[in-house]
């Protein structure tokens, strides 16, 4: 029978290790992810983290390497959203996002439903990628937006619900409420929503029942034509 090991005593001159919170751990991933948004690269089609090309096999030495496609979105907001719009606007510019700005620009009131169709319409036809629409409580513009066939906006409330509606829903229009959340957790929000891919297999399978829902009414006379 092996005798016990004894125990070392822990020489009290070698310091603790440190384990960080998982608040810690999520900080950490978050400042990866910004830096890896404000430095090369870009995010492709599906989400995914995706930088520049390198140079050309034989291209001169200390050649600039093949500019990545820069993916375009529309971002809008009524005048409840206008601020936080232009906040969003300008950390997607910063993260080399090609953004095409639906307005409104300044305090006065608008209707909802004419921004929430212009980025809607943008990304329906094909102009922009991705969409992003603000107004004040958000459920608005995502009723406007979900009536443009081809769109599927979510009003998206935390980080969560943001993945879930990328990854389960394959949306590729997002709505926010100025009047509900913070700046700092709507840049955290589309940052999330962005960098998450859509989902394969069981979840491209319904929301592929979506869109045959979606065309089923589109049957009708006068349905889905653009106005």
């Amino acid at each position: 029978m092996r005798e016990p090991r004894a125990l070392v005593p822990r020489d009290p001159a070698t310091p603790t290790p440190v384990i960080p919170s998982p608040d810690e751990v999520r900080d950490i991933v978050r400042r990866i992810v910004d830096a890896t948004l404000a430095g090369d690269a870009t995010l492709a089609g599906d989400g995914t983290a995706r930088t520049a090309t390198a140079p050309a096999q034989g291209a001169a030495p200390g050649a600039a390497p093949a500019a990545p496609e820069r993916v375009a979105i529309a971002v809008g907001a009524d005048h409840g959203g206008a601020a936080l719009k232009d906040r969003i606007g300008e950390m997607l510019t910063l993260a080399g996002f090609a953004v095409h700005d639906c307005g409104t620009h300044g305090s006065a009131p608008v209707d909802y439903p004419d921004v929430a169709h212009a980025v809607a319409h943008l990304v329906a036809d094909g102009t922009c990628r991705w969409g992003v629409i603000v107004d004040g409580a958000g459920i608005g513009s995502c009723m406007v937006a979900n009536k443009v066939p081809g769109v599927r906006a979510a009003l998206c409330h935390d980080l969560s619900s943001a993945r879930n509606s990328r990854e389960h829903n394959h949306a590729n229009v997002l709505t926010l409420g100025a009047s509900f959340i913070g700046e700092g957790l709507a840049i955290e929000i589309v940052r999330a929503w962005l960098g998450t891919a859509w989902g394969p297999g069981r979840h491209a399978a319904r929301v592929e029942k979506i869109t045959d829902v979606e065309r089923r009414y589109m049957r009708s006379p006068g349905e889905g034509q653009a106005g």
